[in-house]
């Protein structure tokens, strides 16, 4: 096993320089070519069954932290789950290349006492963010919006509701009067040569109301990103986000190559896409988050950012109302 673990980090490193120099040559080419017009992407759709009324809960909305990059958000009748992580303290994720991380969390929830869950919205394909006992016992009927990476992994593990979206594409959500609309936007697993040897990674953002350019409610969930120039243009095709969900963790790859954002990076992340909100998650769950939830807090306190910062330990819940008419 320790032999084999090297060779993976060897060919890890080697790779990762490879990918760096072919990335780095082809970013140079690339500054030398027309810019082409901002894609729209292709739209999907997703009726699901109504359900019972939302009437009464339609005022508010919910998100409740359960741990990693696993959320519940509950709006207009909806229960969305997000990147499904229910393994226990001491248990390992293999993350490529003979690499494997220990869980340090519990979740705030165990899989079997889940709610009714109408879909899940999976970053991408990765074991801490949809571990093996998620692969065995979800329902293979529950639509799952990834990827197409991820998707091609999901049919060979039976799920039959899978809806693979490249950058832009969007999803159209019934379930009786709710709609969402839910969109694809960049995000990249670390720097440019390390993040062709990674699962590809989907930013979402979550437009909720009849009119998906004017919502309700608008809801950023990072996925497993750094910041980088396409970010930029989420606020520009997005603006006014009201809610941001961030995957923090500061992941460290051979303890060398960072592949999520750190406190700093989150900070950035905050001034780039503007969110009235911000909840910070995956953070402390696996041994390979190398910047803790305190390196955060401190950046946004010496940016002055407090006061759009909500914090949630695992298992708290947060409550946002729509935007006022």
């Amino acid at each position: 096993m320790r032999i084999h673990r090297l060779l993976g980090r060897a060919v890890l490193l080697s790779a990762s320089l490879i990918a760096f120099n072919l990335s780095f040559a082809g970013a140079a080419h690339a500054e030398n070519q027309p810019q082409a017009a901002a894609p729209q992407g292709d739209t999907f759709s997703l009726k699901l069954a109504p359900g019972e009324p939302a009437a009464a809960s339609a005022q508010t909305g919910t998100v409740q932290f359960i741990g990693t990059a696993t959320v519940l958000i509950r709006y207009q009748g909806l229960t969305i789950m997000t990147d499904p992580n229910f393994l226990h303290k001491g248990d390992h994720v293999h993350l490529g290349y003979g690499l494997t991380s220990q869980r340090q969390t519990n979740p705030a929830i165990d899989f079997d006492k889940l709610p009714p869950i109408d879909l899940v919205i999976l970053s991408h394909m990765h074991d801490d963010h949809f571990d093996k006992l998620v692969q065995e016992r979800l329902n293979r009927n529950i639509p799952i919006v990834s990827t197409r990476e991820a998707s091609e992994k999901l049919k060979r593990l039976g799920f039959q509701q899978r809806f693979a979206l490249s950058e832009w594409d969007k999803l159209e959500v019934t379930k009786g009067d709710t709609r969402l609309r839910i969109t694809s936007v960049p995000g990249r697993h670390g720097a440019a040569g390390v993040s062709v040897l990674l699962p590809k990674v989907m930013g979402s953002v979550l437009d909720f109301g009849a009119n998906a350019d004017t919502p309700d409610y608008r809801m950023y969930i990072s996925g497993d990103t750094l910041v980088y120039d396409d970010i930029r243009s989420i606020p520009q095709r997005f603006p006014g986000i009201d809610l941001a969900l961030l995957h923090l963790g500061g992941t460290r790859i051979l303890g060398v190559f960072k592949v999520t954002m750190d406190g700093k990076d989150g900070v950035q992340m905050m001034q780039i896409v503007k969110p009235k909100k911000t909840i910070p998650i995956h953070y402390n769950d696996y041994d390979v988050f190398k910047s803790p939830l305190a390196d955060f807090a401190r950046e946004v306190k010496a940016a002055g950012l407090e006061d759009s910062v909500v914090y949630l330990a695992h298992g708290d819940t947060y409550t946002f109302t729509p935007r006022k008419r």
